[in-house]
């Protein structure tokens, strides 16, 4: 398959063409069906002799290409309507019957129902233009109404989502106008798997009742369901959380399929490399050093423990807190005791087979480093963030 993107270098276009090469690279193989023989790149920069030779030879088309924020409002008509024009006149021209795609927005449908725009207007005008193109020809079109789009791109401009991660991120200043405004957000990753079920011939349609996609399978339509309604200061609120991370070490929730998991992985692409890396705080003795990695809300945390040559560490134990033990290198005797039975249980491991030991509530342990010349590197997970305040650790030998 040949596919045409025009629109190539917008952040829908940019996204796109980069994984629709991976499948072409065989770099991605989460869609066997998928067969990508060559990609070709349209934008504003691209030429008429361009356009001309991929719509003679493609065998798809995503038009991506549209005007969003003009310095004319006139220019909307022109570049949302009359590029489309100009494509499928091309495509026409060589009788190429390609099935193709159109990115509209929700704003069409407010035309004649909830207010006037030019923008919805020449989006209405587009739609209708490729309706036609598909009534005149049989050619297969599919037209999906975006809502906004949540992904990274040039902050300032027509994305609010963007314009808060840059600022966040980079320290800047910004505003909220109304933190209890709610907007519908589709992520970018979303839209493109939407777009890989278009191309295995298994779009989402839908008609729509207002501004609400209803789905039919013989809707006019079609959709990528998977999208986030939210308010501006959820929005805002997860960003901030998301910059004190070096500072808390705390782990957002971040669920799969989540809004927050989505805004994170977006909010770290606005990061200065400057700070891809931070400090960690290690507390260091003669018996080595210890330091926290990571906290969660509500599964403890991670920790990395470094212990000298010949040294012990630990001897205590613990009323409700446990742990896990996992020596990633060097070579080291792990002891429990159970302060109830007196029984002692002593296991040798080390980083060449990474095994997992528990410490248990009520059993005094220690972990030795066996080796004389080398450190002894442990993971530590634990199922509570450590308080100070309640420690709940005891002093016992093993």
């Amino acid at each position: 398959m040949k596919i045409l993107v025009t629109g190539a270098k917008g952040m829908v276009g940019t996204a796109l063409c980069a994984n629709l090469k991976n499948f072409r690279d065989g770099k991605n193989r989460t869609r066997p069906a998928l067969n990508i023989e060559a990609i070709y790149e349209y934008d504003i920069d691209s030429t008429p002799e361009q356009l001309d030779a991929y719509c003679r030879d493609c065998d798809f088309v995503f038009n991506l290409a549209g005007v969003n924020r003009p310095k004319d409002e006139s220019e909307f008509l022109k570049g949302n309507f009359g590029f489309a024009s100009q494509l499928l006149d091309t495509l026409k021209k060589h009788q190429n019957r390609a099935p193709v795609m159109l990115s509209s927005s929700i704003q069409a449908s407010l035309i004649g129902r909830y207010g006037e725009s030019d923008y919805g207007k020449s989006k209405l005008a587009g739609e209708e233009l490729f309706f036609r193109y598909g009534e005149e020809t049989g050619v297969p079109v599919y037209v999906y109404r975006f809502p906004n789009l949540m992904g990274h791109s040039r902050p300032n401009y027509n994305s609010a989502v963007s314009t808060f991660c840059n600022a966040v991120a980079n320290d800047l200043p910004y505003t909220v106008n109304d933190r209890n405004a709610t907007v519908e957000l589709l992520y970018i990753d979303d839209l493109l798997e939407g777009m890989y079920d278009l191309l295995e011939g298994k779009p989402q349609r839908c008609d729509y009742d207002g501004l609400t996609p209803v789905l039919r399978p013989e809707g006019r339509y079609c959709v990528v369901p998977v999208t986030h309604t939210v308010t501006l200061g959820e929005i805002v609120d997860l960003l901030e959380e998301f910059k004190t991370q070096p500072q808390t070490l705390y782990m957002p929730k971040i669920p799969e399929g989540s809004f927050a998991k989505k805004l994170l992985s977006l909010y770290l692409s606005y990061l200065p490399p400057e700070q891809f890396k931070f400090p960690m705080k290690m507390n260091c003795d003669e018996r080595g050093s210890f330091t926290e990695l990571m906290h969660t809300v509500d599964c403890g945390q991670i920790s990395v423990n470094i212990t000298r040559p010949g040294i012990t560490k630990g001897q205590h134990w613990h009323n409700s807190k446990w742990e896990l033990f996992i020596v990633v290198s060097g070579r080291a005797e792990i002891a429990e005791r159970n302060l109830q039975t007196g029984e002692t249980v002593t296991f040798e491991v080390s980083g060449d087979k990474i095994e997992a030991v528990r410490m248990v509530p009520g059993w005094t342990h220690r972990i030795t480093n066996l080796s004389d010349t080398e450190d002894l590197v442990t993971i530590m997970t634990c199922n509570e963030n450590f308080n100070p305040d309640r420690p709940d650790t005891f002093f016992d030998p093993v």
